[in-house]
């Protein structure tokens, strides 16, 4: 029987973003003090149960310092993959996130249709691309353990792509982990990890 790999999730610590409860206004933004210390804390995580040979990351300066931490960590190479971007928010980047609930089209129980205005995108089509990209990184895994880092949303549409359901509630906490048992290409169980 063929050894059961793992894709381990992992949403940045917090950015300057997060910090003032807005929605990242560039690429750019980095991690802050506090977002350093969570990633290091996951990192030992990781490291104690896990034998990563590689990062995957989204292309964004908070999830490439994330990588670049848990690489340092983990002994492995980090590639970059820019279908793992954050979710766009329109004409919402820079905003506060509570602005989301009074835009047009904003239903809470349907929140993977709603589309932020100004070009935003929608978490149907951010499972899409990111779920590509995810389905890839399995199928050229070879049953190895694998670390993906990206953002909020893309964990929220990561998540439905592989069980299948969107999963209500709040957005995995920074530096949050998902680990997704996978082999040859094919998703078995999904966990959240809770514990800080």
């Amino acid at each position: 029987m063929s050894r059961v790999g793992h894709l381990l999730l992992i949403r940045h610590g917090e950015s300057e973003g997060n910090r003032e409860r807005t929605f990242t206004a560039t690429p750019a933004v980095p991690l802050t003090d506090l977002g350093r210390g969570q990633v290091q804390a996951a990192g030992a995580w990781i490291a104690a149960r896990y034998a990563p040979a590689r990062i995957v990351s989204s292309p964004f300066t908070r999830a490439r310092q994330t990588a670049d931490i848990l690489a340092k960590t983990l002994g492995v190479p980090v590639l970059i993959e820019d279908n793992l971007r954050e979710r766009s928010y329109g004409a919402l980047a820079g905003q506060p996130y509570t602005l989301a609930r009074s835009t047009p089209g904003w239903d809470p129980a349907l929140y993977w249709e709603w589309c932020p205005p100004g070009g935003g995108e929608r978490l149907v089509d951010v499972a899409a691309r990111a779920g590509a990209v995810l389905d890839r990184i399995a199928g050229a895994a070879a049953n190895d353990d694998v670390v993906v880092v990206s953002h909020g949303a893309v964990m929220t549409a990561l998540w439905r792509h592989v069980t299948g359901v969107w999963r209500p509630g709040r957005v995995t906490r920074n530096a949050g982990i998902i680990v997704v048992e996978q082999r040859a290409g094919c998703y078995g169980q999904a966990t959240l990890i809770e514990e800080e």
